[in-house]
């Protein structure tokens, strides 16, 4: 499955809310939420940013942007 075909299901099946799931160091899941309509081919290429130190074991406050790449 490549982006555009992720952003074309999206929108055929009138998806309003994008869960961005990840798996943490400790290996616990970990998600983000974001609107369908934000969903574009270039969050697939250049990721999209968040905090790593609200996240158990990834950053600590000092050096915590970190960016989600999603595998489509």
């Amino acid at each position: 499955m490549t982006a555009k075909d992720v952003i074309k299901l999206a929108k055929e099946k009138g998806a309003k809310i994008v869960d961005l799931r990840f798996i943490d160091l400790p290996g616990l899941w970990q998600h983000f939420s974001m609107s369908a309509g934000e969903l574009n081919e270039e969050l697939f290429e250049e990721g999209i940013g968040f905090d790593g130190s609200s996240i158990r074991g990834f950053q600590h406050i000092h050096e915590s942007d970190m960016l989600l790449v999603p595998d489509p």
